[in-house]
């Protein structure tokens, strides 16, 4: 039968990663077939362009299936065997068909060699217009329908007519405050509610006061009452806390801030390097050999100095107070701030290129080796519309180059 104007063999709905990926792996898949891209705003692309603070955080040089698995606090199982298809070994080898090369950076984040997003938006734009695929802005879902002979008949707020597609790929990013729930809801798909992901927080307290800009290299941060830390560099900002180790907390603690509207008290020990014997030790051996120095001046590495003082000011150690004369009640009044120094936070802060939201399709309505809804054949998710998302790093965007060849290859192998 031939179709009409209308007709598609795929029709994407989101221009961004995820979205863009599926319809040109599918155009690659399958040539000839026709496949549409729907984008609700007027811009594609936009959170390609701002991540990685403008250079575009591509994926991560983690190329074992396994160990990449275990950056994602939701979603790890499924996507261990969705690596298996299509990991960040794959995400370079495609750039680099097209002309993009990718750079590992010390951390293992991996950007395009030009530190510029617009090099990934221009390569996605220029492989759309090379395959001939239909890019649409300013056209939101507002209605997706099952036909009763298969496939979909979809409606716009704005015309054309309604089209209908065969295969229907929701790669809408996150659905926290989406329209689409309601469509989706209406298609018996379970949604996990969504909640932010990917935050700093917000602290006011005299200990980081005045010191906005500081990073330390390498902290260990747990939730008061958690036996489970993580580690990273932290950054002081105007507003309180951020950096990796702040921002990997934030995603593996998702649900449990959110239930307390992100009100609550976090630890840092900021030199996980020593347990708290050998760091006593470590002071009785600069008492011992180095007791006239000032303990303002003698800053245990590697927290920077401006920190140091003031955390020695905050405990209440004069600024002419030597090792040899610090009292026992002051050394394990270090100690304890070294170690467990308690913070309050109340609420959050949100940067573009942070922004990530736990929850979305559950998961366990979607076939991982094809991306397709078990409840209703012939759709497909890719992206952040999943209840899947992973810690800061270009893992979020690994998973969206994944899911999206992996429906892709679905749909085009169901043609």
């Amino acid at each position: 039968m031939n179709q009409a104007p209308n007709d598609l063999d795929l029709a994407v709905i989101g221009g961004g990663a995820s979205g863009f990926f599926t319809a040109l792996q599918f155009a690659e898949a399958a040539p000839g077939r026709r496949v549409a891209i729907f984008e609700k705003s007027g811009h594609f692309l936009q959170k390609v362009r701002i991540s990685g603070g403008g250079r575009c955080n591509v994926t991560h040089a983690c190329f074992d299936p396994r160990e990449l698995a275990k950056n994602y606090p939701r979603g790890s199982k499924e996507l261990l065997a969705a690596f298996h298809r299509w990991q960040p070994a794959d995400t370079v080898g495609w750039f680099k068909r097209f002309g993009v090369t990718l750079k590992t950076e010390p951390d293992g984040r991996m950007f395009p060699i030009t530190d510029n997003s617009d090099t990934i938006i221009q390569c996605f734009l220029e492989r759309a217009r090379q395959c001939g695929i239909p890019l649409h802005t300013r056209r939101p879902l507002t209605g997706i329908e099952r036909l009763a002979h298969g496939g979909f008949s979809l409606r716009f707020e704005t015309p054309p007519d309604p089209v209908r597609a065969r295969a229907v790929c929701m790669a809408t990013g996150s659905l926290k405050g989406s329209p689409l729930v309601h469509q989706l809801k209406m298609l018996d798909q379970s949604i996990e509610p969504p909640v932010p992901s990917l935050f700093a927080f917000n602290v006011s307290d005299r200990r980081i006061s005045g010191l906005a800009g500081l990073s330390h290299a390498g902290v260990s941060i747990r939730l008061e009452g958690s036996n489970t830390p993580r580690r990273g560099p932290l950054l002081i900002t105007h507003r309180g806390f951020s950096g990796p180790a702040v921002l990997r907390l934030s995603a593996w603690e998702a649900r449990a801030m959110a239930a307390v509207n992100h009100h609550f008290n976090f630890v840092i020990d900021w030199v996980p390097e020593m347990d708290r014997v050998s760091l006593q030790a470590h002071f009785e051996a600069i008492r011992r050999h180095q007791g006239a120095k000032l303990v303002r001046n003698t800053p245990i590495p590697p927290i920077p100095r401006r920190l140091w003082e003031r955390i020695a000011t905050c405990c209440d150690i004069g600024d002419a107070i030597t090792w040899g004369q610090l009292p026992k009640t002051g050394s394990n009044k270090l100690l304890e701030a070294l170690k467990s120094a308690t913070f309050s936070a109340s609420g959050k802060t949100t940067h573009k290129d942070e922004f990530v939201t736990a929850g979305g399709i559950h998961r366990k309505t979607i076939d991982f080796r094809t991306m397709e809804s078990r409840i209703t054949p012939g759709l497909y998710f890719t992206g952040e519309c999943i209840d899947i998302d992973g810690i800061t790093g270009g893992f979020n965007f690994q998973a969206a180059w994944t899911t999206a060849h992996i429906a892709a290859t679905a749909i085009a192998t169901s043609a």
